[in-house]
């Protein structure tokens, strides 16, 4: 088990459409986390700044490009970019420098200002990126991922559409509780089946929207914390970001072939599914000690997916797990009570970041009208393109 780093504070900037920069995010999102951990800026050691790709130049360098906002002090820094795992691994690469004796405390900031409508890839031509790939030979958008694997889930499980619908119903009920989400109402399961179909069998409220928005954590050594007051701080106890192996049977975005299983049998899990087994090793864990699970719920079918990849349950059940409610508020396993990437839609450098302030705050007790009773252990899962896998396991 690896030693644990604390978790001191943690900050969101609202998501939604804003219009403005993605540093004013991010400053804004830094500057409440430090406040939460009682800090001044210039008692961080190190910053790690989660790349945005569409925030021109400045969003290649994050960490330097928040370092300068918040003011010049002398910090180390460092920036990362994995996708949607962008934040995960901006954690992980704070915990190796506070285990190393790096830095006594650091700030980790994600924030993204995200176009109108679905994500597309950058622009060029770039004939080795898989991503670029899918787009201009395939035509394979990311909702016609997400709809092929709702298929799968169909054919494979038996889940319907009325299923996805439940889900959407689930976090939109979690999100209306949350200030910090960008959609703050609650939704039906017939305004989820009267919504446009967008990549059959899902539709429009059935697919996370893209956003604007800012997450940021401090962490630090348990000694800094003890020094700084916080004698029983949330603690980060694994992170997980593993890549897939070979052969890769069951296909995941941004692939468009799978491996062959002719000469190598297939792994014994999914690739998600080792995400989560490498997180549980680490934390020393299972799913049965879990309080809450923050996933990367692009699309309805793909909570679901989660469930199974988790531990949860088993394969195929996710949906029966979903019928008997537990996985809503006050059920034996809440999953995304912060309402999701369906309440806030894609901020991409700041989701794994923000799934860990939700964390935090639930661990804390500090959740408001959504909290989890007696929350202990939590974990948050996501995956980036490329094979970047993403978990973080606290507890308290």
């Amino acid at each position: 088990m690896t030693e644990e780093v604390a978790v001191l504070g943690a900050g969101m900037h609202p998501w939604g459409k804003w219009g403005r920069s993605f540093v004013e995010y991010g400053v804004a999102a830094a500057q409440v986390a430090l406040a939460d951990a009682g800090l001044d800026w210039r008692d961080i050691g190190s910053i790690i700044g989660a790349d945005t790709v569409r925030g021109g130049y400045p969003g290649y360098v994050a960490g330097a490009t928040f370092a300068k906002a918040l003011g010049w002090q002398g910090a180390r820094v460092t920036s990362v970019y994995a996708a949607c795992a962008s934040g995960a691994q901006a954690v992980d690469t704070a915990r190796a420098q506070i285990l190393s004796g790096l830095a006594d405390a650091v700030l980790v900031v994600g924030a993204d200002a995200a176009p109108k409508g679905f994500f597309r890839p950058a622009g060029g031509d770039r004939p080795d990126d898989p991503d670029w790939l899918r787009f201009r030979i395939l035509g394979a958008t990311n909702p016609v991922y997400f709809g092929l694997y709702a298929r799968r889930r169909m054919a494979l499980h038996g889940d319907t559409t009325d299923d996805f619908a439940r889900v959407k119903v689930k976090n939109a009920a979690m999100g209306a509780l949350n200030p910090k989400a960008r959609y703050r109402s609650p939704v039906t399961a017939e305004e989820v089946a009267a919504s446009a179909v967008v990549a059959d069998p899902l539709r429009l409220l059935d697919i996370c929207a893209t956003s604007d928005g800012g997450a940021a954590v401090v962490l630090s050594s348990m000694e800094f914390a003890r020094r700084h007051g916080h004698a029983e701080p949330v603690r980060i106890r694994a992170v997980s970001t593993v890549t897939p192996r070979y052969p890769n049977t069951v296909l995941d975005l941004p692939d468009i072939a799978t491996d062959s299983a002719v000469a190598v049998d297939p792994p014994g899990e999914t690739f998600r599914g080792s995400i989560a087994r490498a997180a549980y090793e680490e934390a020393g864990v299972g799913p049965e000690d879990l309080s809450l699970a923050e996933v990367y719920d692009l699309s309805t079918a793909l909570e679901l997916q989660w469930y199974e990849d988790l531990g949860l349950c088993g394969e195929g059940e996710g949906v029966k797990l979903l019928r008997d409610g537990a996985t809503a508020l006050g059920g034996r396993i809440p999953v995304n009570v912060s309402g999701g990437l369906a309440s806030f839609g894609e901020a991409v450098p700041a989701q794994a970041i923000a799934q860990v302030c939700e964390l935090a705050w639930q661990l804390r007790g500090d959740a408001g009208d959504r909290q989890v009773a007696g929350a202990r252990v939590g974990i948050s899962a996501n995956q980036g393109l490329f094979g970047h896998g993403s978990a973080v396991i606290a507890v308290r």
